[in-house]
């Protein structure tokens, strides 16, 4: 039998999984250019990361303590909403692997207005609520570090190929929006 901080974890993450499996198209059939090997490799260290929160855990018993609980019910609601609302507000322009459409658009409102990396934030926020149902803050260190690593080398490669296609404008947006993390430039 499962026990809660399970089934909250694996709920909190199918929920989290909704609109990419239901909401985000897929397989689209316009030119573009892709940039697969950064991608593969940010992802490979993001889940990498995601991987040791839930296998490098704390005993199973005892339940974790009160405030390991309320600090992974605090991060669920943020990550789940911001998916959401960044899938939606991507529209045609979500994509997996970084790169353009022939005919890709800047987005910048939404929760594009607060972070350029919306989903990157989300994640993060996903990736810290299993931190603290299961993970040692030693593994929870490591997993944090490979998770930054991986997303750096993700955000460098869609910024890069952003300010390729809007110049100026993705310049101006990029001095005024952080990366993935509010508040931090």
């Amino acid at each position: 039998m499962l026990s809660p901080r399970w089934i909250l974890s694996l709920v909190s993450w199918a929920v989290w999984w909704y609109p990419f499996f239901f909401l985000a198209p897929h397989n689209q059939k316009r030119a573009s250019i892709t940039a697969t090997g950064p991608t593969r490799a940010g992802l490979f260290l993001e889940c990498l990361a995601i991987f040791i929160a839930f296998f490098c855990r704390l005993p199973a018993d005892p339940p974790p303590v009160w405030w390991r609980l309320a600090g992974s019910v605090v991060f669920v609601p943020v990550a789940v909403v911001l998916f959401f609302t960044s899938v939606r507000h991507l529209g045609r322009q979500f994509r997996i692997n970084a790169g353009l459409y022939e005919d890709h658009q800047l987005v910048t409102g939404g929760p594009y207005a607060i972070v350029r990396h919306p989903i990157y934030t989300s994640l993060l926020a996903m990736l810290v609520s299993t931190l603290f149902l299961f993970t040692p803050w030693q593994w929870a260190v490591l997993s944090l570090a490979l998770f930054i690593a991986g997303t750096e080398i993700r955000v460098y490669t869609e910024d890069g190929l952003l300010a390729s296609r809007f110049g100026e404008r993705f310049a101006a947006y990029r001095q005024r929006v952080p990366a993935y993390l509010p508040f931090v430039r």
